[in-house]
């Protein structure tokens, strides 16, 4: 199994409503030092609908401005419409919504 399908595999796992961070995902994935692989892996997603790159936040909670699928304000409309509210300042409130990865 390649690297980029060990990160979808985990991807496709956060439940609607929940993010991850993308070091989480490297961890899970396999090395926890592959968290610029995880952006690599997500911009290149070959499957949107099955594989919700928009759930993966940075460490911050912060939005990626180079969401593949739209940018910023795209990721926020997904994530609206999972239910996960975005703060004043458009970051994810990691202690309510981040996944435990379990």
């Amino acid at each position: 199994m390649s690297v980029f399908e060990k990160i979808y595999e985990q991807v496709r796992k956060i439940p609607c409503g929940k993010v991850a961070t993308y070091g989480q995902i490297a961890t899970l994935a396999g090395n926890r030092r592959w968290a610029r692989v995880v952006g690599y892996a997500l911009h290149a997603n070959p499957d949107p609908e099955n594989i919700p790159c928009y759930r993966v936040v940075n460490r911050m909670g912060g939005l990626s401005s180079a969401f593949a699928f739209g940018g910023a304000e795209r990721q926020a409309e997904l994530l609206r419409a999972d239910g996960v509210e975005l703060r004043d300042n458009g970051t994810v409130d990691l202690e309510k919504y981040l996944w435990d990865g379990l």
